[in-house]
């Protein structure tokens, strides 16, 4: 499926020198005030009145998988006490999702693209957060609640 770029964005990316867009993610959570924003950039970016602070982080991208769900990886500097403190409060970030949005820097209100992901198994060391990034695996859950087998139900069989 083709995306939907703006005139802008085009222009800029193909040019010889031109800009590159940036990756905004936003990390949202019940147990959060407000979710946690970063760009990956060496400055901070002002996107619809939010700031996005300038943080390195990294996303692997998930692998052409025959069999069970494709996963991305998520990686975050880990600097500043406020994500661990928040890990440590939300029993590892139980529930978060996290939301990808591409904008170019002179229009950073103008939204190229964007995805939401569930976090899940994160992980922390002194330099990065860590987890994995998807969606519930929802085709390979039963259907009902109980299935009548001879175990269950010794009278039907």
């Amino acid at each position: 499926m083709a995306r939907d770029y703006s005139v802008n964005h085009n222009k800029k990316v193909n040019a010889t020198s031109g800009e590159a867009p940036l990756i905004l993610l936003e990390i949202s959570h019940a147990d959060l005030p407000q979710p946690i924003r970063v760009v990956n950039d060496n400055q901070d970016l002002i996107h619809l009145t939010n700031t996005f602070v300038a943080m390195a982080f990294n996303v692997r991208m998930p692998d052409d998988l025959e069999q069970g769900m494709p996963r991305a990886e998520l990686s975050v500097d880990n600097i500043g006490r406020e994500m661990t403190q928040w890990l440590d409060a939300s029993g590892g970030g139980k529930g978060a999702l996290v939301r990808f949005i591409q904008v170019m820097r002179d229009v950073p209100d103008t939204i190229e693209w964007e995805t939401t992901l569930e976090l899940s198994n994160v992980g922390q060391s002194p330099l990065l957060v860590t987890g994995t990034l998807g969606y519930q695996d929802i085709f390979n859950q039963p259907a009902v609640q109980w299935i009548y087998n001879k175990d269950l139900a010794r009278g039907l069989f």
